[in-house]
């Protein structure tokens, strides 16, 4: 993947896997506390079972989660 402008943002969802986030992002709790990923490309859980929330741990493998239909639309 080329590198990104520094002010761009890209969400990739894997399927049956995480939200893949790579680029100048934050990542803020409930409470608006900024938390450190500790890097410019984090993987965010999407099956709930991981022990790192809200980065994954890789538990969907074992969990066999499935992500279901692509949320892309085409034509929009």
């Amino acid at each position: 993947m080329p590198d990104l402008p520094r002010d761009e943002v890209t969400i990739t969802p894997y399927r049956d896997g995480p939200l893949v986030v790579r680029g100048d992002f934050r990542i803020v709790d409930q409470d608006g506390v900024e938390l450190d990923p500790g890097r410019a490309t984090v993987a965010l859980c999407r099956c709930g079972r991981s022990a790192l929330k809200p980065f994954c741990d890789g538990s969907h493998k074992a969990a066999r989660f499935r992500s279901g239909e692509s949320t892309h639309r085409r034509g929009a």
